[in-house]
Parts: structure tokens; sequence; C-alpha cells
């Protein structure tokens, strides 16, 4: 019996490769103009944002640091002012000859730099005894770094009292002291007037919650030494918001 064989065909690696690098070839020459356009395209975009950033960016963010550092100086020479200066304030926020003030900065920028002024305006606005700036401003302002938001806080609650929002006072004078337990005198200062708008509103139950609070988390200081007498004046005061 006679046995056929299968020839089989081994494929030629050099000529596969070849073809292949006519087609690529090909394909090329087809269409260099759309990868010449797309090439010239994207080197357009990054050099046009390298420019952008170099040019009108970086200047404008320096010029922002600069605005700011100004009307920084003149809020730190109104708060050092141990009377308030109703001018020195006005000028936090309008700005002095050259110097920009804070409500230009805002105007005129976003982000950490306008942040920083609405906290410079809060402030300014609470001295010249404008509040519902002072809690617009001051309402808008946030930051990590937990001192000055506590101080924030403060500065808030006093607005708001001043605007007999006693609620949202209390509210925030809570807050400012449990945001940076660190700073004792500052957070007990603000948990004793806390307590003591509490006190003078007639909610005496939370009043002495907050004053046995304050004498527990800050006793080295003075409002946390003075505690107990606030306590003992409520718990033995005769009306119905007694503590027995």
């Amino acid at each position: 019996m006679s046995k056929s064989k299968t020839k089989q065909t081994v494929p030629n690696v050099d000529q596969e490769y070849a073809m292949q690098q006519d087609r690529t070839l090909h394909w090329l020459q087809k269409n260099q103009k759309t990868l010449l356009y797309t090439l010239l395209g994207l080197a357009l975009i990054i050099g046009g944002y390298y420019a952008y950033q170099q040019f009108v960016v970086k200047p404008n963010t320096e010029k922002a640091q600069n605005d700011l550092a100004g009307a920084q100086q003149l809020f730190d020479r109104a708060v050092a002012n141990p009377v308030t200066d109703t001018a020195a304030f006005k000028a936090v926020l309008n700005g002095e000859g050259a110097t920009k003030g804070v409500l230009s900065v805002i105007k005129n920028n976003s982000g950490k730099v306008a942040n920083l002024a609405k906290y410079y305006a809060g402030v300014s606005y609470l001295k010249l005894g404008d509040f519902n700036n002072a809690v617009k401003y001051l309402k808008e302002f946030s930051t990590d770094a937990k001192q000055i938001q506590m101080m924030a806080y403060g500065a808030l609650g006093d607005a708001y009292s001043e605007l007999g929002k006693n609620d949202d006072a209390v509210s925030s004078y809570k807050k400012a002291a449990a945001t940076f337990e660190a700073d004792a005198v500052n957070a007990g200062e603000y948990l004793f007037r806390a307590a003591l708008l509490c006190e003078v509103t007639g909610k005496n139950t939370e009043a002495v919650q907050l004053y046995k609070e304050l004498k527990e988390k800050f006793p080295q200081t003075q409002r946390g030494a003075e505690a107990d007498k606030y306590i003992y004046r409520l718990s033995i005061e005769d009306n119905d918001f007694t503590v027995k």
C-alpha cells in the first residue's frame, strides 16, 4: 500500500517582515498629513499650557500673594493696637495707599489666597461692628490650620452673639473649643462663653453641663479654675431650670 505525504510550507520570515514594512510605509504615506497635524496640535497644546502656566498663572499667583501679604501687614498692625482703631480695620478692608485691602484680594482671586483674606475680612468687620458681614466672611472661611480655625469659630460666635442669634453663637463657641484643645487658654475661653451665654438666656441645665466640661478639660486655666463657682451658683438658684 502506498503512502501519500503532505508537503508543509515553511513560512518565509524575511519575506513576511518585508511585507509588513511595506504595509506600514504605505499607511504612513497615506496618513502623513493627519499625523503631522495631530503631532503639531499636541505640540501647540503642550506649549500653550506651559506658556499659560509660566506667563499667566505664575505671575498672577505671585501678585495675589504679594497683595495678600500687604493686607496681612495691615491686619497685624490693626490687631496689635490695644485700643480698637476703626481706621486701621477699614484699611485692612479697603487698602491703604498702594497696598490692596482684603476685599480687593477676595474679588480678584480665588483659592487659598482669597480664603485667608476672608478670615481677615470677617475679623475686621467684627471689630468695626458690622456683624452681618462678619458672619458672611467667617462662614465662608475654612482651614486645616486648627488654631486659626478655632479663632475663626470664636469670632463667628461673637458676631452671632451680637446679632442676638444665641443658639448659633453657642454652637460656634463649642466648635471653637473643640477644634484645638491644645490651646487650653483660648479653648477654655470659648467654652466659658458658650456656658455663660446659655446661663444668661435661661438654659441653666446646658450651662452647668458646659461649666463642668470646662472644669474637667481645662482645669489649669483661669476659666477652668473659676468653673465651680458658676456650677454652685446655678445649682442652688431657685428656678425652674435648677439642676438637682
